[in-house]
Order: structure tokens, then sequence, then C-alpha cells
């Protein structure tokens, strides 16, 4: 579903109502900010953010510049989103660089928070930047908890040091030695977690701070825990003075409030968001961005960046290049399907899209099995048929759809489609720069 899809749409529709209004009395906008406040709280908002949210805007927003403004249901919406920014934190916090390298990340938090697999997610948004990470492994009372860190670590290309289970910051100590000793420029410590918080988990944290100069303490919180993800980085926070926040599991049924209560119930920014479960499947934290994304505006920076990421300049020039000549083919048709699962997907990059939450697209609504499917068929056929495929007759649509396991009547819908997007090319001929065609 969309990211926070209730909250969302609770708020367009409160919005809604003022829009339709024109002019807005003070009475109309006290009564909106209590319906918002009710759809905060029911996000699991903390109630001290909710009710001091709902203040900063109610004050605003019944000035008397608002009130007689031509529009000021669309000020009252900028107020709104300007005090969700705030909320969330001014802008993106990056990670701190240590002078002296290597710059020493300590991960902490509960049990089933993610916080193994977020350490090699971690490691690959670095190894983007042209770092060099190493993973130390200092959980070792998890059963298998080296063992699944050296299986991300292989997936994030990262090297894993572990000690067994001999004392985790000794371990911690030695994996720093390891790193300044083979030029890592950086270390991500995997430390142990718990179900719940305990003096135990905590002494052996704060002793590992004393062995190595940790330079960010980041705790992974699971945001569908809510509340409760408020309070454990309270408690962190107070005995570990952490320097920021990764929030996981926000691609799920997460309604909110963690994102929406951290930074201010602990002063300590969300530097991270974990938005699916592949190992990429990481992004650095924008409260403007996201705030867009709350109140249905989309995401379109995020989506850029993702499109960047998935297409080079040169492969950019080819395609427009085949728009000119008129030269475009199925095998073509086929790469801009592999550079949509790149970027994580159909679904996930509709819910980036402004106006996506009004129409109710949800990811189930963007079939990805349909897709592969697709893929199966156009990898079925010859090179001559991909480059031409009006030469596609009934026979040879019979043995694509053998040699790919779907149908006839998929493969007529397929070069349909196809020339759909071919005819949608034409017309973008001369009106600047190649726009995908998903």
């Amino acid at each position: 579903m969309a990211l926070f899809g209730s909250l969302s749409e609770r708020l367009n529709h409160i919005f809604s109502k003022l829009t339709k209004r024109g002019k807005l009395t003070e009475l109309e906008i006290r009564t909106a900010m209590r319906e918002v406040r009710i759809a905060l709280l029911e996000a699991d908002v903390n109630i001290r953010v909710a009710k001091d949210f709902i203040a900063a805007v109610s004050e605003k927003a019944v000035g008397q510049e608002v009130l007689q403004s031509l529009n000021p249901a669309q000020q009252v919406i900028k107020i709104v989103n300007d005090e969700l920014i705030a909320l969330m934190g001014s802008g993106n916090s990056k990670l701190e660089v240590s002078p002296k390298p290597p710059t020493v990340i300590m991960m902490c938090g509960l049990q089933g928070a993610g916080k193994t697999t977020m350490c090699a997610k971690l490691a690959v948004q670095l190894k983007k930047q042209g770092k060099r990470p190493l993973l130390v492994a200092c959980d070792i009372y998890r059963p298998a908890a080296i063992d699944q860190l050296k299986v991300v670590g292989a997936k994030a290309e990262a090297e894993v040091f572990e000690r067994g289970t001999q004392f985790p910051p000794k371990t911690a100590r030695q994996g720093v030695e390891y790193a300044q000793k083979m030029g890592f420029d950086t270390v991500i410590i995997d430390t142990a977690g718990r179900l719940h918080i305990d003096e135990k988990l905590m002494l052996e944290l704060e002793e590992i701070k004393k062995e190595v100069p940790v330079t960010e303490t980041l705790l992974t919180v699971d945001a569908m825990t809510g509340q409760d993800a408020v309070n454990v980085a309270e408690t962190f926070n107070a005995r570990l003075s952490i320097t920021g926040v990764i929030l996981t599991k926000l691609d799920g049924d997460t309604r909110g409030g963690a994102c929406l209560s951290i930074k201010a119930v602990t002063g300590k920014p969300i530097k991270f968001i974990g938005v699916g479960e592949k190992i990429g499947d990481l992004e650095p934290f924008y409260p403007d961005r996201m705030a867009s994304r709350i109140l249905g505006m989309g995401d379109v920076l995020s989506l850029i960046e993702k499109a960047q990421e998935a297409v080079t300049e040169q492969q950019m020039k080819d395609m427009e290049r085949k728009m000119r000549e008129n030269s475009f083919t199925l095998t073509d048709y086929l790469a801009q399907f592999e550079t949509l699962k790149k970027m994580g997907g159909a679904g996930a990059l509709m819910n980036m899209l402004p106006g996506a939450g009004k129409l109710k697209i949800k990811e189930d609504d963007v079939d990805e099995k349909r897709l592969e499917r697709t893929k199966a068929i156009i990898l079925s056929m010859t090179q001559k048929e991909r480059d031409n495929p009006q030469i596609i007759n009934s026979s040879r649509k019979r043995r694509i759809a053998l040699g790919s396991g779907t149908s006839v009547q998929e493969i007529n819908a397929l070069l349909k489609q196809f020339e759909q997007a071919k005819e949608l090319m034409k017309r973008m001929k001369g009106k600047g720069r190649l726009r995908l065609p998903f």
C-alpha cells in the first residue's frame, strides 16, 4: 500500500473539504485542525507531539494573512507541509565522517528490527559514495547472527570481520585495528539485540563505545511498531546518546507514528529509511520529501534519483537517438522493463507520483508477475522477430507462446502495447528529453 496510506487519505479528505469552501473562517480552520489531530493520533503519533503540532499549525493558519488570502485552503496546506517538515527535521542529516579514518558506526536495536540486514544495506549505500566499509560481527548471542551477517555481507560485497564468541568489545577493537591496517575507511559494528531492553545489553554497548572511537551510534527501529519504536528510541538515547535513527519496514502497513514522532521526542534525526527487503532498499531520509508524500504530493526528486541510478547518460542518449530514428525495438522495450526493476518496481514508483494517492493506486494493482511474463515472451523471440515484430505471424506466435509458457492472447496484447509505446515516442519527438514510457 502507499506510504502512510491511511493517514494520507484522511488528510486529503480533510483538506478537500477546505478547498471546496473558498473563503474560510477561523471556526472552519479550527474544526479541520481537530480532525487532523484525530488523524495523527490514529496514526499512532505521540500525543504530546500531535498536540504541539496542531497548536503550531493553528496559530499560523488563523492569522489574518491566511484568512484574507485569495486561496486560504492552499495556505493552510502549505503551513501543514512546513510544520511536518519541521517536525521530522529541517533537512537530510548526513552521516558524520571521522577526521581520522576509519569512521566507526555502531548499529544497535532490538531483535526483529532488521539491524543485521541494515548493516549490509548501509554498506551498499556507503559503497555508492566511494567508501570502503568493513562489517564487524559483535552479536554473539543470537543463534546464527554471525552467519547471517556473512550472508548479507556477501550480497553487499562487503568483507565481514569476526572472532567467534569472544567478548564483543574486544572484537570491536580488533575490527577497527584490522580496518586501519587494511585500508577500510568505514567500520560498521553489528551489535547484539534483545527482545526487550535490559541492563546487560546496555552495559555491553557502553563498553564498546569506551573501547573504540564511535563516530555514529545508529539505532534501528521497526516503523510498524509505532509508539513502541519511539519509546525504544527514547531509552537507547538516554543511555547511549544515539546520533541518528534508521527506520525499517517503511514499505509495510505502517501508520506513520514513529516517523512523525522520533525527532520531536528524542531530538535525534532519522538518517535512513528501509523501504523494502532487497539489499539496495535503503534511502537517505528527507523530511521535505516525506511530508510531500504524506500529503499526497508525490516524491518526484526521489523518483529522478532512482532513474539516474538505473539509467546511464549514454543509455539515455542511445534511447533518444532511437526515438529520432524511429528504430525502437522489442529488445529496447525489454531493457526498459529491466530499468523499471532496478528502480524498485512499478508499484513502488507509482507511490512517488503526485496524486497517486487520490487514484488509490496500490502496489498490488501493478502486476510485477505480468512484467516477468512479458520478459519471458520477448526472450522467446528470435533477434529478427524482436527487431521486426511485424513478421510475427500466427505460427510464430504459437511457437513463442510455447517457449515462454504464455498464450497467443498475451503475445497479441504485448505487441499492441509495444506499438502504443512506439506511437507515444513519435509524439514525444521534439518535445525535450526522453521520458521512459512505463
